[in-house]
């Protein structure tokens, strides 16, 4: 019995200028994988810990292997000491690899501290696949994103046919009763922001259509670069809540930022 040759790795070029590693950049173009995004500040990352766990979950869904908290670690410290940058904004992607999976890390410039500006949202009916994941390949919620923006929102909130609210585009909802955040729980990705919110402030999971939102009293979304308050979904409008806005962003101040070097060496996703 003859076995198959291997086949030979791809000539793979960019701009006319053939690919260092065509190895690396052929997982990139698979557009198949998953990623994180978190806020550095001197070196610490609020619920750095839930982004390692999700990193490590996520991995194994995806590619059957764990991705160890350290080697997590490691990678964001070599590149943030490259970038000579203490505050960023830090991306971390997961891509298919052999034996172990790719990591890579982008670092930029960090976003701005504090509440963003308000923002007006518009519903569509669309849900993510594997809406679980915070994985690669987001065209029908840049698509619907953009869309929302050149007809003068801020952002597409997504939701079932049925009309239950899932998520915002790149962002969770929650909606303000007076007593607690309301969480939509249609398929949706558990934000860290959102996970580190609901640990600190009355919340109830629940599910929401859009037929209820006039009864809400303010609503907000959060993302990795921050928090701000929703003054329309379409026709539906809300005041910007000063008092709750105050409390979530007092509530977010509060999280402390954990080392991305930890100091026992150990990874907390391993």
């Amino acid at each position: 019995m003859t076995t198959s040759p291997a086949p030979a790795p791809a000539h793979i070029e960019v701009d006319g200028v053939p690919a260092t590693d065509p190895g690396v950049l052929a997982a990139v173009m698979s557009g198949y994988g998953h990623f994180t995004a978190m806020q550095v500040r001197d070196g610490r990352v609020k619920g750095l810990g839930l982004h390692l766990d999700r990193l490590d979950r996520a991995t194994r869904e995806l590619f059957g292997e764990p991705l160890p908290g350290q080697r997590v670690r490691d990678l964001l410290a070599r590149a943030l000491g490259a970038s000579g940058r203490r505050d960023a904004s830090a991306r971390v992607y997961v891509y298919e690899g052999g034996p172990l999976v790719r990591v890579a890390v982008a670092v930029r410039e960090a976003a701005p501290d504090g509440l963003g500006a308000p923002q007006r949202l518009t519903a569509v009916g669309y849900l993510r696949p594997a809406a679980h994941l915070k994985h690669l390949g987001g065209f029908g919620q840049r698509y619907h994103g953009d869309a929302a923006r050149r007809a003068g929102f801020d952002e597409a909130l997504l939701t079932t046919p049925a009309g239950e609210l899932a998520e915002g585009a790149v962002t969770n909802i929650a909606l303000w009763d007076g007593t607690s955040l309301n969480w939509p729980t249609a398929p949706h990705l558990t934000g860290i922001t959102m996970e580190l919110l609901t640990r600190r402030l009355p919340s109830r999971h629940r599910p929401v259509t859009l037929e209820e939102l006039p009864r809400f009293r303010a609503a907000l979304v959060t993302n990795s670069r921050g928090i701000a308050a929703v003054t329309a979904v379409d026709g539906v409008t809300y005041e910007v809540d000063e008092e709750l806005m105050e409390r979530v962003r007092g509530a977010y101040a509060a999280v402390p930022g954990e080392e991305i070097v930890s100091g026992d060496g150990g990874g907390s996703a391993d």
